[in-house]
């Protein structure tokens, strides 16, 4: 039996080293388009956060998400990540 090793990425708000499935995938496109990448395979620069508010929270304090994509995130991500985040636990 082969072990396959988990890919690991680090949430820009607890700053933790999670497994890649855990977490949620923020895409900067090279036209400056951001959005939200639940598969994890769209293209373009990624930034993680854990799909939780607290996490999402301490990303938009510390500037987890600008520091990532070396530029400045609309308040509109935040917004869009937030609502989607509320949606889920919902379920």
């Amino acid at each position: 039996m082969i072990n396959r090793k988990v890919p690991l990425r680090k949430c820009t708000g607890c700053r933790e080293m999670k497994s890649k499935k855990e977490l949620i995938r923020i895409v900067r496109s090279e036209d400056g388009v951001f959005s939200l990448d639940f598969t994890g395979k769209m293209q373009g620069r990624g930034a993680y956060v854990c799909p939780n508010l607290d996490c999402l929270e301490k990303a938009h304090k510390s500037k987890g998400l600008e520091r990532s994509f070396k530029c400045a995130v609309p308040k509109e991500v935040y917004d869009r990540l937030r609502a989607e985040l509320e949606s889920n636990a919902d379920k």
